[in-house]
């Protein structure tokens, strides 16, 4: 399914997007707010989990709020899930390895709109002459 190579070809597709690194690991941004990063699951995210926990990458994305990342692990925890190190926090956790590549491009797409300058999305979104 989806690959490293894949998420990052797709946030650098977006506008004003930059690629760094947050704590070690591949991050990406617009205008300096992190949208979409690489997320190992830390001890306690391995405690918290259990025998759930998976063993291949992990992304991080932000979402627009709770609801819809409660709504993504809903509607497929095969691929979507969370820790208790994001309670109150608007992001999911996803099996890189179990998405496929347009729901990746979707998820990744939605996270830059969340952390976009709202004058940049809505260019993006067509909404500006």
């Amino acid at each position: 399914m989806a690959t490293w190579d894949d998420v990052r070809r797709l946030a650098l597709a977006l506008p004003e997007t930059s690629e760094r690194t947050s704590y070690g690991t591949a991050a990406w941004a617009v205008k300096d707010k992190g949208f979409v990063w690489e997320r190992p699951l830390r001890k306690s995210d391995v405690a918290a989990l259990g025998p759930a926990a998976p063993d291949g990458p992990i992304l991080a994305a932000r979402t627009p709020d709770e609801g819809v990342k409660f709504a993504l692990v809903a509607d497929d925890p095969g691929v979507y899930f969370t820790t208790p190190h994001f309670d109150g926090y608007p992001a999911i956790l996803v099996r890189l390895e179990e998405i496929a590549v347009p729901e990746l491009e979707e998820l990744i797409t939605e996270a830059w709109l969340c952390r976009a300058p709202k004058r940049l999305a809505k260019e993006f979104l067509g909404e500006m002459p």
